[in-house]
């Protein structure tokens, strides 16, 4: 009897230190998956198909260096032959602030269309961020409420897309473009698409 009663205590731990004991490797493994892994090189379902249906008012307020308005856009503007890139961002992104500089050498460089996609921000913070770090958009669209980032799969600000002139995403870089992936990544990534 008192045999029994020893080994319940046993077995009642042991029956305990597996499960911590298997919730530590997979903690561990996802720890490294995390650290491991390159963001950029998240796979995208929509490489490949159409953007996409995507009808963004502009935002209030934000005019051009002249003055004029400067539009919202449709994914119908991105399907007008010519290649496009569109950047989600936001002014409360450290990244988008870093990569400001590059998203206006890439306009400059290459003379593609670029398109924003501003996420979850106030229009007067975003007006302020285009007004010190510059505009390098044809249009900038407003996505208030995160449903058009939902869509096109963004995992975070900010993301950007390469689309063909029939509209069908050819590329996407997740986080910020540096000054090397602009030259090893997004500018060979829009001349492809350029050929299609």
């Amino acid at each position: 009897m008192q045999h029994g009663s020893a080994a319940r205590p046993v077995r009642g731990r042991s029956a305990l230190i597996w499960p911590l004991a298997i919730f530590m490797v997979l903690a561990a493994l996802f720890a490294f998956a995390l650290r491991a892994g390159d963001p950029s090189k998240l796979p995208s379902a929509l490489i490949g198909k159409m953007a996409p249906p995507t009808e963004l008012k502009p935002i209030e307020g934000l005019t051009d260096g002249a003055g004029h308005p400067v539009a919202g856009f449709t994914s119908l503007d991105l399907a007008q032959g010519e290649v496009s890139v569109v950047n989600f961002w936001a002014s409360w992104c450290i990244p988008c602030v870093e990569e400001h500089p590059v998203l206006v050498r890439l306009k400059e460089t290459t003379g593609v269309r670029v398109f924003g996609i501003n996420y979850k921000d106030q229009p007067a913070a975003a007006r302020r961020f285009l007004g010190r770090y510059g505009n390098p958009f044809v249009a900038v669209g407003e996505d208030g409420n995160g449903r058009t980032a939902i869509e096109w799969g963004v995992y975070g600000m900010p993301e950007t897309f390469i689309v063909d002139g029939k509209g069908r995403i050819a590329f996407k870089h997740v986080g910020p473009i540096t000054a090397e992936a602009l030259e090893a990544k997004i500018v060979p990534a829009i001349r492809a698409a350029e050929r299609r």
